[in-house]
């Protein structure tokens, strides 16, 4: 026993001088101390087969070769590829950004260039005219966008408004790329150029930036003064289509919109009530009252509904039975009695009474009806897109017996509906552009031109309207008549020959509002440009108006712009 002790305690035998006691030998798993057959105590150990040993080194081998084989095709085999792809993890690829095109207007005056910026070094920043009665002409435009990282996820520039919108194609730069080699601590070892930035295209508008800012000054002077909500104001040549001037009011900046710095003052423009963000002379509608009179005058010498000579009798209004009680009738008034008026005299002193009957009929005298006013209407420009572009705006309303029976529950239509709408009420609606469009339209003898923004050689687009030169003449020689005695005569000026018409469309069912317009032409002799003034939603009582806005914008021509009152050669 001693020695059994003496072994677990010393791990070696301890010699005693006795003999060994059988049990030191048979050891068993009855007499082991915590014997476990589990893990395999008690068994004889045995030498490992020579096969296993075999196998095992040839496992080993094989990994070897396979090990062996891959390094050679890395390193032999394709050596060059991989070369040249650890080169390729040292290069980067770097936009060049070009130029975005500039503008300018018609006079060569630079209205949106280019400048860099420090905090921008990658490209150019836009700088725009600080000339008012630009921004709805020029628009703004958002810059490429980066990540954090600095990776341009967005490289172009995207024009939002305006001729940077609608010329963006043109103006848009093509980019460039150049490779730049680092070494393994990214300083630059080399740079090459794999393609050169290709600048955007130089515009060259067809407005004079002098009048577009003239014409703001006093649609704002005036709105200010007499309590107009807004105004707009376009001219445009009656032969080439071109648009000479342009203005909306209020205007936003777009210098403050492209840069996007000043938020408190963004966010202002867009809560703003007058609305700074319409373009008022494209996508302004409005009721254009008398304005069309003359555009009815050549559908009814057309359609021989009258004579230009023969007259009809204005006292004031005219009656017809009212359909809900035969007791009753209903009045449709003129705004003053003008006594017997022929065509050209109807024209100048815009009677209503004249153009109630020749729209709608009346006793003797037959009218063009709703259907043939509609086609007429659309023949002008009206109740359709001004031009296959971006930028020359809205449709506009005819209103027609379908148009009404959707806007008003399946009412049906009434005489008194083609009164309204022979003298521009009801619920026609129109742009400035499409009214001075119409005016060209007159003023040319029947081409109703698609209004161009480019100053460009190249015949201009156009539909003809299908009128007689002498239908043509007779409205021509109402509109000048308007200006020589009837409701145009502010426009009578020393130094140029003006044909004009005027308008008062009456607001909502109370009236206590209108909106003012005047629309013409000049020279009147050979008409070179076509106007069309208005005034939005001003007081009824208010005597001044578009009328007084032309006056004063054809006063500041004749002295800073005169060469456009010349007849053309």
């Amino acid at each position: 026993m001693w020695k059994n002790i003496s072994r677990q305690l010393f791990g070696r035998r301890v010699s005693t001088g006795t003999e060994i006691d059988p049990d030191e030998i048979f050891l068993d798993s009855s007499n082991l101390p915590e014997f476990d057959r589990h893990q395999f105590e008690g068994r004889l150990e045995k030498p490992i087969p020579a096969r296993t040993i075999l196998f095992a080194g040839a496992v080993v081998l094989a990994i070897l070769l396979l090990f062996m084989g891959k390094s050679f095709a890395l390193q032999v085999k394709k050596y060059d590829e991989y070369a040249r792809l650890s080169e390729d993890n040292r290069l980067r690829h770097i936009i060049i950004f070009g130029e975005r095109g500039l503008v300018y207007d018609r006079r060569g005056e630079i209205l949106a260039s280019n400048i860099s910026d420090p905090a921008e070094p990658a490209f150019s920043k836009r700088k725009y005219s600080q000339r008012k009665g630009l921004a709805h002409l020029l628009g703004f435009l958002k810059y490429p966008s980066k990540d954090s990282a600095g990776f341009y996820y967005k490289v172009d520039f995207e024009g939002l408004a305006g001729a940077e919108k609608y010329l963006n194609e043109e103006l848009t730069p093509e980019h460039g790329l150049k490779i730049i080699e680092t070494d393994v601590h990214g300083n630059i070892a080399s740079e090459s150029v794999l393609k050169r930035p290709v600048d955007g295209r130089t515009i060259t508008l067809s407005i004079d930036a002098r009048i577009s800012e003239r014409m703001q000054e006093l649609l704002q002077s005036i709105a200010e003064d007499r309590g107009f909500q807004g105004g707009a104001a376009v001219i445009m040549d009656v032969e080439s289509g071109e648009i000479l001037a342009l203005s909306s009011y209020p205007e936003y900046k777009p210098q403050m919109l492209t840069d996007g710095i000043d938020s408190t003052a963004i966010r202002a423009a867009f809560a703003d009530p007058r609305k700074p963000f319409l373009n008022r002379a494209t996508e302004g509608l409005y009721s254009p009252g008398s304005i069309v009179k003359p555009f009815f005058a050549i559908a009814a010498l057309e359609e021989k509904i009258i004579t230009p000579e023969k007259e009809i009798l204005s006292t004031g209004s005219i009656s017809i039975q009212n359909p809900y009680d035969p007791e009753k009738k209903t009045v449709f008034r003129d705004w003053k009695a003008h006594g017997l008026v022929n065509m050209r005299e109807a024209i100048a002193v815009s009677s209503d009474v004249y153009f109630y009957e020749v729209g709608g009929g009346f006793e003797d005298q037959k009218g063009l009806g709703i259907g043939r006013i509609d086609t007429y209407a659309r023949l002008f420009g009206f109740g359709r897109e001004p031009g296959g572009n971006n930028f020359f705006g809205a449709a506009g309303v005819i209103p027609t017996p379908a148009w009404k029976a959707a806007h008003f529950d399946g009412e049906p239509w009434r005489v008194g509906d083609t009164y309204n709408t022979s003298i521009g009420q009801y619920g026609f609606q129109v742009t400035p552009l499409q009214a001075v469009r119409a005016t060209a339209a007159v003023a040319n003898n029947g081409k109703l031109l698609e209004p161009r923004l480019i100053h460009e050689s190249g015949d201009p687009t156009f539909e003809l309207i299908p009128a007689s030169l002498e239908s043509f003449k007779v409205a021509q020689e109402g509109m000048r008549d308007s200006v020589k005695y009837g409701t145009a005569a502010g426009l009578a000026v020393p130094f140029v020959t003006i044909g004009g018409k005027t308008g008062t469309a009456e607001l909502g069912t109370a009236k206590k509002f209108v909106n003012s317009w005047v629309t013409g032409f000049f020279p009147y002799e050979h008409p070179r440009f076509a106007f069309a003034v208005l005034l939005e939603r001003g007081p009824r009582g208010n005597t001044v108006g578009a009328v007084y806005l032309m006056r004063q914008l054809l006063e500041w021509m004749n002295v800073y712009t005169p060469e456009y009152f010349k007849a053309a050669d």
